[in-house]
């Protein structure tokens, strides 16, 4: 994209080339433009209240606003959009300013068609989003705030454990004022229903909320609750190929990639699973949920296994912490049973499974309990598959984060479908399913980590009338994660009073 700025009324004006008529002024990439300032807001101006819907609180690229250029071109000129550098030059090298990328082995080049320029510096590192880059500018919102709606009803009903409400009303009494909060949650401890009283009084003054979650799984398990919670409220989810990303919305359910997208748009942010990767590892990630938040925002994080830093700035009383360490039915969690199966590797390259997963897939299938299966990779998940299917009779089938029927797979799952079901750790957090066993394969891989291991068990015994689900660590000798997961669960039911 070329733009061509000029001067009026001692003002900087930028326009897109195609929107100027005088041959004279020379076009230049966006990137090479001096800096741009907003223009004054003209209020008598009569703006778009779907742009101002859409673009308010976000950072997007033209191509994703369903507007004409012109359109967008007057709401600039009158003070109601700005114009922001995609990728700038720094004093360091390249900086991304949707995603805070500054690895320069992050960026590359490209001949592009649209700045006519054959080394156009864009991101990798957010690509997925749509490709930015030096030409490509990043609009935002300077008109109007959106007055968000004050009339909100909390239709559930039901009734919070004694460590659900201490974690609620701490919850509460943080809502409309800064900083920082952990929930330190046991897995099936009920941490959506610990939210719903203080989402109800952010809403009730008038913020707008996000829930942000690594995983997809998640997302498309909270918004029914959620919305069946707050009927009366504007709710929309935010993943990869949701059609509800342009819907505007006071309470928002997002993946944590999507983040990206917005800027100092919430005044309570809620992170879950804050452990889980990528988040956890991705420094960009971090910095747009940093970015998602108005300065003044809440941050609430939730966690079963929070990281040693997190641990430890709790320990030093940096970090607000409020702890349920017992799951809402009031029961223990499951202890995890570790069962030797040999060298299972090298049977799975001869095509067998070893003896003693063999013999527990046969007592499944007839005692008719679902279960999920951990395994260590995509690469062996369709063989393991496989090989379950020679020795038993009903529906197995599996499911990882590329397969394009993950979503009707986990539904089928639930609806009891299918019986036994092979994954990766694309399921370790978020999906509850009752009358549920779980197996991890090959538990002493080390694509395990203590984290994932406790997580992973945590889907089991999650319902009042099933809460003695089993655990099963099949391995090859017992690694640190697995030794450290089981200490893990051991004290979380010693604090609980197990």
């Amino acid at each position: 994209m070329r733009f061509v700025s000029y001067s009026l009324n001692n003002r900087l004006i930028v326009a897109p080339e195609t929107l100027v008529e005088n041959p004279d002024l020379k076009p230049v990439p966006f990137g090479e433009l001096p800096e741009i300032k907003p223009q004054p807001l003209k209020s008598l101006f009569e703006y778009s209240e779907k742009l101002q819907q859409i673009l308010y609180g976000k950072m997007l690229l033209l191509d994703e606003l369903p507007f004409l250029l012109e359109n967008i071109q007057k709401h600039f000129e009158n003070g109601f959009v700005m114009y922001n550098p995609g990728v700038k030059k720094t004093k360091y090298g390249w900086q991304c300013n949707r995603c805070g990328n500054e690895n320069n082995h992050l960026f590359a080049s490209f001949s592009c068609f649209r700045c006519k320029s054959e080394s156009c510096v864009y991101c990798r590192n957010c690509i997925m989003m749509g490709r930015v880059s030096v030409c490509t500018p990043l609009l935002s919102w300077t008109g109007p705030e959106v007055e968000h709606k004050l009339n909100h009803k909390l239709t559930w009903q039901g009734e919070l454990s004694a460590g659900q409400q201490i974690a609620s009303d701490r919850f509460v009494e943080q809502v409309g004022k800064c900083g920082e909060l952990l929930v330190w949650a046991v897995c099936g401890a009920g941490k959506t229903e610990v939210l719903f009283h203080g989402i109800e009084k952010a809403l009730k003054m008038g913020f707008r909320v996000c829930i942000a979650t690594p995983r997809t799984d998640v997302v498309l398990e909270l918004v029914p609750r959620l919305k069946k919670a707050f009927p009366d409220t504007s709710i929309a989810s935010y993943y990869g190929g949701s059609e509800e990303r342009g819907a505007p919305a006071q309470l928002v359910i997002s993946t944590t990639h999507q983040l990206y997208r917005f800027k100092q748009a919430f005044n309570l942010l809620i992170v879950d699973e804050v452990d889980a990767f990528p988040y956890s590892y991705d420094k960009t990630l971090q910095h747009a949920a940093s970015t998602a938040a108005h300065p003044d925002a809440l941050h609430l994080y939730l966690s079963a296994t929070p990281s040693r830093k997190m641990k430890k700035e709790v320990i030093q009383n940096r970090l607000p912490c409020v702890k349920i360490p017992i799951r809402f039915h009031g029961f223990p969690l499951p202890g995890p049973k570790l069962i030797w199966s040999g060298e299972w590797k090298k049977r799975l390259e001869r095509g067998k499974l070893p003896p003693a997963f063999l013999r527990w897939i046969k007592s499944q299938a007839v005692c008719g309990r679902r279960a999920m299966i951990f395994v260590p990779s995509v690469s062996s998940i369709e063989k393991i598959t496989e090989l379950i299917r020679r020795h038993v009779e009903v529906i197995v089938d599996f499911v990882h984060a590329e397969d394009p029927l993950r979503k009707d797979k986990v539904e089928r799952f639930r609806q009891e479908e299918i019986q036994l079901l092979v994954t990766t750790t694309i399921l370790e957090r978020g999906v509850t399913v009752p009358f549920l066993d779980v197996v991890i394969f090959g538990a002493d891989h080390e694509v395990f980590s203590e984290s994932a291991l406790v997580q992973m068990a945590g889907r089991a015994g999650r319902s009042k009338d099933d809460h003695n689900g089993h655990v099963l660590f099949f391995h090859y000798g017992k690694s640190l994660s697995m030794l450290s997961a089981i200490k893990h669960i051991r004290e979380m039911n010693k604090e609980a009073g197990f």
